[in-house]
């Protein structure tokens, strides 16, 4: 397939599935933008082919609106920025609370929203949530409480642009193969005693395939939502997830 004269709007995109969904959009020959808080890493990335950065904070509806207006009309918009924290309810600060509620589901909205509007025909809007927002894990009550928001937030967007030749869906990968959990597996290994091996062992055990999602596989969900024949993908939450779900 081509995207050679579409451009899409990668938030998030200077690291983990962010900057593989960027580059694999760039060689489906798309303009790539990507986003987010940081300009060291997302200038990496951009010294590829057809990417150019552009810093924002996707929590702050100004930096948002400024992005738009930066990097131009978008014809995909992809909502990848997220964060991840764990701890148990008991001990969960409300600090805590709304940081990952303001990056995992505030910034999808605002990303999404003005995506949409800047729309004026053919559009794909894409989340990237996770399988916590389809099943609940311990630990993590935020996190999954922010990416099921995510989901619904999607199926509801999807009723009220049906008419329209812009579709939205929801990617939910299980855990990647991502420097974010990289950090899981050293958060994990400090408070459990185990080893980082044994901490990566237990996550991918999480999968009946056991073994970590890669970025690629995100990438290339991503790329069929946009590709001709997809039309009918509106609205969904698609697991990436070796049958964990």
């Amino acid at each position: 397939m081509t995207l050679a004269g579409r451009r899409v709007l990668v938030t998030g995109g200077g690291t983990g599935a962010g900057a593989d969904l960027a580059r694999g959009f760039a060689a489906a020959g798309a303009e790539v933008i990507i986003a987010g808080r940081r300009m060291a890493p997302l200038e990496a990335v951009a010294t590829a082919p057809g990417i150019r950065a552009v810093q924002a904070d996707v929590t702050d509806e100004a930096s948002v609106a400024a992005m738009f207006a930066a990097a131009g009309p978008c014809d995909i918009v992809i909502a990848n920025a997220g964060a991840a924290d764990s701890g148990v309810m008991a001990r969960t600060t409300l600090a805590q609370w709304n940081a990952m509620v303001a990056v995992n589901l505030t910034g999808v909205f605002l990303t999404l929203r003005d995506g949409l509007n800047q729309m004026p025909g053919w559009g794909r809007l894409i989340a990237v949530a996770s399988t916590a927002g389809l099943k609940g894990y311990a630990k993590v009550a935020p996190y999954a409480a922010a990416k099921h928001g995510v989901v619904g937030l999607v199926r509801s967007l999807a009723l009220e642009i049906a008419r329209r030749e812009v579709t939205v869906n929801a990617l939910c990968p299980g855990f990647l193969d991502t420097p974010m959990t990289d950090h899981s597996i050293d958060v994990i290994a400090q408070k459990t005693g185990r080893s980082p091996a044994e901490a990566k062992l237990a996550l991918e055990a999480m999968s009946p395939q056991h073994r970590l999602i890669q970025p690629a596989e995100v990438t290339a969900a991503a790329l069929w939502l946009c590709a001709p024949g997809s039309a009918g993908m509106n609205g969904q939450a698609i697991a990436i997830a070796g049958g964990e779900i």
